[in-house]
């Protein structure tokens, strides 16, 4: 019994990866598309606007998971050259995925 419960919680695992991966992949299409304009958006890449932050850089502000209400709410700022966002459930876990895999240490 022992050895089914570890062998069905090692292919939760394995088949959660490829998940994770195109949450990641789905995350960085939706930012290229939509923030790449302005932010530097990838883990080595410069941004097209002097005062729009890296988002390699952001958890170094606040934790990333700090974001999901923003981004499901509708991100917004008191640049008016910035649009404002709101995203589904599906596509803010996406983001929040990617971002998290991009920060700087």
């Amino acid at each position: 019994m022992t050895v089914f419960v570890f062998l069905a919680a090692v292919i939760g695992a394995v088949m959660m990866l490829p998940a994770a991966a195109e949450d990641i992949a789905r995350g960085e299409t939706l930012l290229k598309r939509l923030c790449a304009p302005c932010h530097a958006v990838g883990s080595a890449d410069i941004g097209k606007h002097p005062t729009a932050p890296a988002f390699r850089t952001l958890g170094q502000q606040y934790p990333i998971e700090s974001l999901e209400e923003a981004l499901a709410e509708g991100l917004s700022t008191g640049h008016e050259a910035m649009p404002e966002f709101q995203f589904d459930a599906a596509d803010v876990g996406a983001i929040i995925a990617y971002l998290k895999h991009i920060q700087q240490r």
